[in-house]
């Protein structure tokens, strides 16, 4: 069966009795690995246990098909459920899954690691037709559900944050899971027990150099700087970052662009729109909010950001590349980018 975003944390929680194996898939690496360690815990408490945990590579499997099967049907020596824990698989493994769940040997939990795995996958296909096993797609997070882990996992310190801070965090972290707590985590010690946590200190703890390359896309499809925009994603994909989380950068940087041209739109003076922004504009970024804010109107931005969330859509549903699809949407941006600033006397009249 096809868990539900909606059910995942509960059923990780309490898995309904009669599964017996669970893919979890995606291309948040960290957030598979999150969700199949809470998954264990909940037959296992001690991952490391020897006599009731084991774990089975994809290409062991490969070598010897018999294995899963035989790791299955095992009996704990030491009583209780076993977890087999199985890592590095793909369709070329469907095979042998097919087998076990067909035969429901033994009562161990299987729970299974895998990347992105398309709709037409033959290993995701066995999974969600199965009655007795699951399968769990991990997306990198949205915004909102982001907003919360970065709430949460500052709480657990006992460090406060604030309403920009969150913000700032949201647009810099959420490739993935396990990155973004472990950069909570040094946000947290930055912070010290019972501290708090303001933008800037945000800022400090956790701008790495993928971070910054991001950024750098960011402001050179909004800005039409296309040479600069093709640098600063082959860096970003370089230092890690995944096509689905450059393309919810950019959709959060232009739906904060939208509110800002809106408000210029309006009638307010362009340097009092960047100085009420929130959260606040990194000053080193200003002279380029400036340009942006000059260059796009609020029509032209609500029609890319609609591009964006289909070619976020495309990217994760549609088996073409996913880097291909993101390069192309924000080539696009860039391209579109008027010229002549279309707000030079609004300029002058802030100046």
């Amino acid at each position: 069966m096809k868990v539900a975003p909606a059910r995942v944390d509960a059923f990780l929680r309490r898995p309904d009795a009669q599964i017996a194996a669970v893919l979890l898939y995606g291309p948040d690496a960290g957030l598979v690995r999150e969700r199949a360690d809470a998954l264990g815990r909940s037959v296992v408490p001690d991952l490391r246990d020897p006599f009731r945990v084991v774990d089975i590579s994809g290409p062991a499997i490969a070598a010897d098909a018999a294995r899963l099967a035989d790791e299955a049907a095992q009996i704990g020596l030491m009583g209780g459920r076993r977890l087999v824990r199985v890592r590095e698989v793909g369709d070329a493994h469907a095979a042998p899954f097919a087998h076990l769940l067909a035969s429901a040997a033994g009562d161990a939990m299987i729970v299974v690691e895998a990347g992105e795995l398309p709709a037409r996958s033959a290993l995701r296909r066995i999974f969600e037709d199965a009655a007795n096993a699951a399968a769990i797609g991990c997306y990198p997070d949205n915004a909102r559900d982001l907003a919360e882990v970065v709430r949460q996992s500052l709480a657990a310190h006992r460090v406060a944050v604030s309403r920009d801070a969150v913000e700032f965090l949201v647009m810099h972290l959420g490739g993935d899971r396990l990155l973004t707590r472990s950069e909570l985590e040094k946000l947290a010690l930055y912070a010290g027990d019972g501290g708090r946590v303001e933008i800037e200190d945000a800022r400090q703890a956790v701008a790495d150099s993928a971070a910054l390359s991001l950024d750098d896309a960011i402001l050179a499809a909004a800005e039409g700087n296309a040479p600069a925009l093709d640098r600063a994603l082959s860096r970003a994909f370089q230092e890690g970052e995944t096509p689905v989380a450059v393309i919810r950068a950019m959709l959060r940087h232009l739906q904060r662009l939208h509110g800002l041209a809106a408000r210029v739109a309006d009638g307010e003076a362009l340097d009092t729109v960047l100085r009420g922004a929130r959260p606040a504009i990194f000053f080193k970024q200003q002279d380029s909010f400036r340009r942006q804010l000059s260059r796009w109107q609020e029509p032209e931005l609500r029609r890319w950001l609609d591009d964006l969330a289909t070619a976020e859509a495309r990217a994760k549903t549609t088996g073409m590349p996913a880097e291909s699809v993101c390069r192309a949407v924000l080539l696009g941006i860039a391209v579109a980018a008027p010229v002549q600033p279309a707000r030079s006397s609004a300029i002058s009249r802030s100046s």
